[in-house]
């Protein structure tokens, strides 16, 4: 099962890369109507999700502490947008480090951790194993959010990238 997680994110992961390849950075917090998260915010709540996921398998965190405000849940983009958060090449080398860290803690994981509690109280009632944790967040909220930045491409006037599989 961790190899074919690791392989769903990354593949997700490389695809969002693909969708912001050709934004120039001034255009990374651009907001279009109808789009609720631009591509820089975007990035960083994916970088902030990484490291969340990683702590609940013992990673220690390495985000500066006010990544949480700009990126974590319930911020807004409108924070990051005039931030030193808003370079696309430090947010994309800020994804391929999380990426990085989550497939090496994963790989260095038994799997019987998988159905062990997620240490989160207070997640328990949604996710309730580690194992449905990291497939909430490592497949289906990183897609999800993939999905958004397909979505905020088109609403920018730009082609589609590729099709994601």
């Amino acid at each position: 099962m961790i190899p074919e997680l690791i392989d769903s994110f990354e593949r997700t992961t490389a695809h969002i890369e693909q969708l912001v390849k050709d934004i120039p950075d001034a255009e990374m917090i651009v907001q279009p109507p109808g789009a609720p998260n631009h591509a820089a915010w975007t990035l960083g709540h994916l970088v902030y999700s990484c490291q969340a996921i990683a702590g609940e398998i013992g990673v220690n965190p390495w985000l500066p502490e006010d990544w949480e405000s700009c990126f974590g849940y319930g911020s807004a983009p409108a924070k990051a947008a005039g931030s030193r958060y808003s370079s696309k090449s430090e947010l994309l080398s800020a994804l391929a480090d999380a990426t990085q860290r989550v497939r090496t803690a994963l790989m260095a994981m038994d799997e019987g951790i998988l159905a062990h509690p997620l240490p989160d109280q207070t997640m328990r009632d949604t996710l309730p194993t580690i194992g449905h944790a990291l497939v909430q967040v490592l497949a289906a909220h990183t897609a999800y959010h993939a999905g958004q930045l397909a979505a905020w491409r088109r609403a920018t006037g730009r082609a589609p990238v590729g099709v994601f599989i």
